[in-house]
């Protein structure tokens, strides 16, 4: 990835019903994918769940974060599925990495 570069992590606890979240976390991933500025996506998903998206500028995030589906799955998100998150906004000036793959 070019640096530096913004990263946005979203972290959450769900709540007992996440009927609909899988395919809704599986639209949003492939909706992120062809926004301007999209990077990529990881996450992880025990007790606490992570997501984190990459993107060229905050701007894009900005966009991102303005989508009318993006905005349907975040109320659904503090609706039905999630009892707490936190999205945290940073900026990656540097990464390195290991792999033994």
């Amino acid at each position: 990835m070019n640096k530096p570069y913004y990263a946005v992590i979203f972290t959450n606890r769900q709540t007992e019903s996440i009927e609909g979240y899988g395919e809704m976390a599986d639209a949003m991933e492939q909706l992120a994918k062809k926004q301007p500025g999209y990077l990529g996506f990881e996450s992880a998903r025990n007790e606490l769940g992570i997501a984190i998206s990459y993107w060229e500028t905050l701007e894009d995030i900005k966009n991102w974060k303005a989508n009318l589906d993006h905005l349907e799955a975040q109320n659904q998100g503090k609706n039905k599925w999630y009892a707490w998150y936190k999205v945290r906004i940073c900026k990656v000036e540097r990464e390195y990495e290991f792999n033994n793959l």
